[in-house]
């Protein structure tokens, strides 16, 4: 998608069209993400897809602005009743749904009425990113890890579907045939499955997808949400990836993994630095590593989210990095010998399904950019649970904690000069009007309450 809305017919819209209809499709969804992680939608009926493709779908601006709960707030540059954007799909991404018959989906971009690219368009702000990525000769790959919880549909609180160990094969066997129909909707919709598995929290699953490039895989985290919350109804069950669901109890991440390319290969794999790094790898992790507390308003900056953000849960509550390192919010994955150059890949563990997925891969690619720009070096990794270790150890060791609020993230990203330049000021202040809204909001309630308004948000 360029940055102006087409003005004549996209090449082969027809026979997409045509395609969809033989396929029994009547209805195309168009999302996008807004700042608060919430998955916005306009659908038209298969034969205005052209119209929809040339000239966009109406959707305010408002929810730029919008906090996880539909409260608008409106912000410096953003939000506010006044004003229309277009919502232009993506064809090369179009699919049918195989969870949701008679329907097909899209990623759209946005634009303004006048035809130009809006300025605050997470999506091409992910673009951008990768394409400053491509200026510097590298080549990003990334993918996430999905964990989610399935519920009882007949209430509000959660009750697990099921029971049963975690990582056990009784929770293999009472969601056998879920899984088995879940593998084959999205292998049907174009995404290759890595694996399955039962997670540890109560009613726990996840599943893993083949890495793309960052905007292929931020579209892909959308569609793999949105196939799971489809097949999970035909099965009775109600799917949650809200951070936390019983304040207290393990909660389900949105992890982050990235590996970034060169031509001459891996840049975490095969060099002379810690673990293999070469110098560019371990400067892009560096980048990456500094920017974490402003990252955290981004990828986890929901007041949920620091329900779930607690040490010794291997959720990366902690500004540091380590191979294999699970209570490091960067862990370096290097893959078994032999496999390092195609295996060899970053972590970031801090991140959950509250985050808009272009903005963290965007954010995280960015963030690694100036690493790299900059020449920065890792510091001493960090292996084992750091909460072992006294407050004055963790000083000396230079081991500090990330943000444990939402408000204090969002400072962070108020502070990161980076971020603030690579996102410019409209997307910048929307994200961070958004986070300190729901920050103030929620300051006094107790994690209960919490986690009841967010339960079933995402």
């Amino acid at each position: 998608m360029g940055d102006r809305v087409p003005v004549s017919e996209p090449v082969g819209v027809a026979e997409v069209v045509a395609a969809l209809r033989a396929a029994g499709v009547e209805l195309v969804e168009l999302s996008a993400v807004d700042n608060a992680g919430t998955v916005r939608v306009k659908a038209v009926p298969v034969e205005r897809l052209s119209a929809a493709a040339r000239f966009g779908v109406g959707i305010s601006p408002c929810f730029e602005t919008f906090t996880f709960d539909d409260v608008m707030v409106p912000g410096r540059y953003l939000g506010g009743p006044d004003g229309d954007l277009r919502l232009v799909p993506d064809l090369g991404r179009l699919v049918r749904l195989a969870a949701m018959p008679g329907w097909a989906w899209a990623p759209a971009d946005k634009f303004t009425q006048d035809g130009d690219r809006f300025v605050a368009c997470q999506r091409a702000f992910a673009v951008r990113q990768v394409e400053s990525a491509a200026e510097a000769g590298l080549r990003v790959s990334a993918a996430f890890e999905h964990e989610w919880a399935l519920g009882r549909p007949d209430t509000e609180d959660f009750v697990p579907a099921f029971d049963g160990p975690a990582y056990g094969q009784v929770r293999l066997e009472a969601t056998a045939d879920y899984a088995r129909e879940l593998v084959g909707a999205l292998r049907e919709q174009g995404l290759a499955v890595q694996q399955f598995h039962p997670e540890y929290a109560l009613g726990q699953v996840e599943l893993s997808v083949a890495a793309a490039d960052p905007v292929t895989a931020a579209d892909d985290a959308v569609l793999v949400r949105h196939t799971v919350r489809a097949v999970s109804r035909r099965h009775g069950w109600r799917a949650s990836f809200a951070p936390c669901l019983v304040p207290g109890g393990a909660g389900s991440g949105g992890h982050l993994h990235l590996s970034v390319h060169d031509a001459d290969g891996n840049l975490f794999a095969g060099g002379g630095g810690p673990h293999g790094l070469r110098p560019a790898g371990e400067a892009f992790l560096a980048g990456v590593l500094r920017e974490l507390p402003a990252l955290l308003a981004i990828g986890a900056g929901s007041p949920a989210s620091f329900l779930r953000l607690e040490p010794s849960r291997w959720a990366g509550v902690w500004q540091v990095w380590g191979r294999e390192a699970r209570e490091a919010a960067l862990r370096l994955v290097t893959g078994t010998v032999g496999t390092e150059q195609w295996a060899a890949n970053a972590e970031v563990k801090c991140f959950d399904a509250t985050a808009n997925p272009y903005l963290a891969v965007g954010a995280v690619v960015a963030a690694g950019l100036a690493g790299v720009r900059e020449g920065l070096a890792l510091p001493a990794e960090v292996t084992g649970d750091p909460v072992a270790l006294s407050e004055d150890r963790r000083a000396a060791a230079g081991i500090r904690r990330l943000p444990t609020s939402a408000a204090e993230a969002a400072d962070a990203l108020a502070d990161s000069t980076v971020l603030a330049e690579v996102m410019g000021p409209e997307l910048h202040d929307a994200v961070l009007t958004v986070r300190r809204a729901e920050a103030e909001r929620f300051a006094d309630a107790e994690p209960a309450e919490i986690a009841a308004a967010t339960r079933w948000r995402w």
